[in-house]
């Protein structure tokens, strides 16, 4: 317990519930076999309040991709079910399903005659409901009547996601979803061992509350679990509570459920909040950029030739997990924006802090892990789109929810193999759904708001996570760490004007563990993560990376599918939870409650992180499949898979270290999509241009001018321009319509 914890020896596949200790009852296969098949009448109508309507679009919108052809071909899988039942968990229980089982299907759990006679299995995937907000939180007129239809809009959109993983796989699949179903799920959950029968309605062993479920109908042949005996209902006994097997303890869930609801799991309120960020940021000097200097938006026009140009449309999808989330990722676009309904009643909502913390309850019932709030710089906008036209900042706050991208998956990969990119797009696809269902219901009550994704967004997230309170810049350079998940996350903004009570940025001592931490720096596999101090760059002060080293690298990655090694690899990657190792919750309590410890623990904790092997390869936690999608084909890579663990030999002399700086004056012209070369030697050369943090402020005191670098290039007057010109997909939001 003081280093190591059960947990980490649980096999991934397994899930956060310990089901595989509970009782079974074989004789129930023939009994709901027998039984006569279900009449239900499924609902599929429009909701009774906001959210409801918001869930059910949402889940209809991945319901459009439920069912879906097989790859002409089918991967190099085993022949071992078993080995096959542990990738199609695991990928369930990624998505964050709460139970997962597999069963075969008897010929009455078809409520019509099936379209795919050979899909011999079922995959059932079971969400728990949430939880109702406290009687002074307006979210729980919003929540109460909806928790069901929560539950089944993320259970069907995980389902259809594992239906097209399994197509991509080369094998026949379909998701079956609330109101759109052809098979008997009750039934299909009690044969899957998730579920007891009491009379007419279903129980499950661990679960208080209601649960939603979707199947996965497929003829991929998987290994069944067995359905649970009636004495499994009494399972939840002291095992359970200290963590049965590495589950989730129940200490650890009584703990999250005494949370008020507008609370994440982690105690953000005893993190010290401070007026600004612990960085320097000089507001007024900030510049404006263009989505086009974005690096992945370069190599997609181009700029950084041919090969990261090819890979730039498939290097996070180029693995079989990954093409499953593609279609409804890039659906949700269409639906981002929307109108504002101009005949709501806003006057219940007109205080800002009831209205924030409305909005966290909400954001956490539907899967945040962390939310914080703040009015938008105006630097946080983008200049330009992506398509060349200017972009005028058209809301006042931004919510802004991270997305955790997992620990125990992480634990099993190195950091940049075949997972990496289905980590990071799992957590967009999941942060999409999130701010696409607020804002939706947001429109619906009468305030302009839009959600800002990976996919399409106006806004930079990296300020807005700083201001949000939500975490401190890090040697990692683009990114913010969190005192609780580290750098484990990706975020999504939900951008509106109802009126919000922002939160205040932290400071949790951040810049002084990572001026004496070189962890990340060490492991970076291309060398973009900088040794050496902070400087200043278009107005922030940061350890500036090599992006476009960076870019290229995950990119062209030919042994896996993009990368995350600096997340997988930092000593903030921990579990500070009521389960995690008891050293690593004193060392995060005493990070953040004893900061003037910092001086003697954080060279302790940097040392003791390595000798401990942290950041090493846990293969008990390897669930999936190193498959590369080729021509819409799974095989197995060609160039293999990356098998990286700790590289402690490698030392790097700051001064020797070459870093490409691509300032603002640096930037392509934003609105000419043609490709624009970019000149590493140039940028190379910029390092001279660049001032440390206190010749800034001395300049600043001095009332000198803004340097010249900062100053983005300017736009063609002529407009856009280039190949394949085409308007963005914006959602019909009227507001985005007006600002341009």
């Amino acid at each position: 317990m003081l280093f190591r914890t059960a947990a980490e020896h649980r096999p991934y596949h397994l899930g956060p519930f310990p089901l595989e200790t509970l009782p079974r009852d074989d004789s129930l296969i023939q009994s709901e076999s027998a039984r006569l098949p279900s009449s239900t009448t499924q609902d599929a109508s429009p909701g009774t309040n906001p959210l409801q309507n918001a869930l059910r679009q949402y889940l209809g919108l991945f319901a459009q991709h439920a069912v879906d052809d097989p790859a002409p071909s089918e991967a190099p899988v085993p022949d071992d079910p078993h080995r096959r039942m542990m990738d199609v968990k695991g990928y369930a229980y990624f998505m964050n399903a709460d139970q997962v089982g597999i069963c075969r299907i008897p010929a009455a759990a078809w409520n019509q005659e099936p379209d795919q006679a050979d899909h011999e299995f079922a995959v059932v995937v079971l969400v728990a409901h949430g939880r109702i907000p406290e009687a002074d939180n307006p979210a729980r007129n919003w929540i109460e009547p909806a928790l069901g239809d929560a539950a089944a809009q993320r259970a069907g959109a995980i389902a259809v996601c594992l239906s097209r993983h399994i197509n991509t796989m080369g094998f026949s699949a379909q998701a079956h979803v609330e109101g759109q179903s052809a098979v008997d799920a009750d039934r299909l959950a009690v044969l899957a061992g998730l579920a007891v029968r009491d009379g007419e309605t279903l129980r499950n062993p661990f679960l208080d509350g209601g649960f939603a479920v979707a199947v996965v109908t497929t003829a991929y042949a998987l290994e069944p679990d067995r359905p649970l005996s009636d004495k499994a209902l009494n399972s939840k006994g002291l095992p359970y509570w200290f963590g049965q097997n590495g589950a989730t303890s129940g200490r650890e869930r009584n703990r999250r459920s005494k949370r008020a609801t507008h609370l994440s799991n982690y105690a953000m309120e005893t993190v010290k909040r401070v007026d600004r960020p612990t960085t320097l940021i000089l507001d007024d000097e900030v510049p404006r950029v263009p989505k086009r200097a974005a690096f992945f938006d370069r190599a997609l026009r181009g700029d950084l030739g041919a090969k990261s140009q090819k890979e730039r449309s498939r290097f996070a999808f180029k693995q079989p997990h990954t093409m499953g989330m593609m279609a409804p990722m890039r659906s949700m676009v269409a639906i981002q924006g929307g109108e504002t309904n101009e005949n709501a009643d806003t006057a219940a909502y007109d205080d800002p802090a009831a209205n924030s913390r409305a909005l966290k309850s909400l954001s956490y019932l539907l899967g945040s892990d962390l939310t914080g709030i703040c009015e938008i710089p105006r630097h946080a906008w983008y200049s330009h789109d992506g398509d060349g036209n200017p972009i005028e900042p058209y809301h006042k706050y931004a919510v802004v929810m991270l997305i955790d991208q997992e620990f125990d998956t992480m634990e099993g990969a190195s950091g940049d193999d075949w997972i990496s990119g289905a980590q990071s797009m799992r957590a967009y696809l999941r942060g999409a759904e999130i701010a696409g269902v607020m804002a939706d219901m947001l429109r619906q009550l009468g305030f302009a708001s839009r959600s800002q994704t990976n996919v399409d967004s106006d806004v930079l997230h990296i300020p807005l996570v700083l201001w949000a309170g939500l975490g401190e810049m890090s040697r990692i350079g683009e990114l913010v760490l969190n005192p609780f998940v580290g750098p484990r996350f990706k975020s999504v903004v939900l951008t509106t004007d109802m009126p919000l009570l922002p939160d205040k940025p932290i400071d949790f001592g951040l810049q002084y563990f990572c001026n004496n931490c070189w962890k990340c720096a060490r492991e970076c596999p291309c060398d973009a993560i900088p040794w050496g101090d902070k400087i200043m760059f278009n107005g922030y002060e940061t350890w500036k990376p090599d992006v476009e080293r960076c870019a290229r690298y995950r990119l062209t990655n030919a042994k896996g599918s993009a990368c995350g090694r600096c997340m997988k690899t930092c000593p903030l990657n921990k579990v500070v939870t009521a389960d995690g190792p008891l050293l690593e919750r004193m060392a995060s309590w005493c990070g953040i409650n004893a900061r003037w410890l910092k001086p003697v623990l954080v060279p302790i904790a940097v040392k003791l992180d390595d000798w401990l092997q942290k950041g090493k390869r846990n293969p008990t936690k390897k669930w999936w499949f190193d498959f590369e999608v080729i021509e819409g084909v799974c095989v197995e890579p060609p160039k293999g898979t990356n098998q990286r663990d700790l590289n402690l030999e490698h030392k790097l002399d700051p001064a020797k270290q070459k870093m490409a700086y691509y300032h603002a004056s640096m930037m392509p012209v934003p609105n000419d999509l043609h490709p624009q070369p970019v000149d590493r030697k140039a940028a190379l050369a910029a390092a001279e241009q660049l001032e440390t943090p206190s010749q800034a402020r001395t300049r600043k005191e001095a009332q000198g001018d803004i340097p010249a670098h900062y100053r983005p290039t300017p736009p063609d007057p002529d407009g856009p321009k280039g190949p394949n010109m085409k308007p963005t997909v914006y959602g019909g939001g009227e507001e985005r319509k007006k600002a341009s």
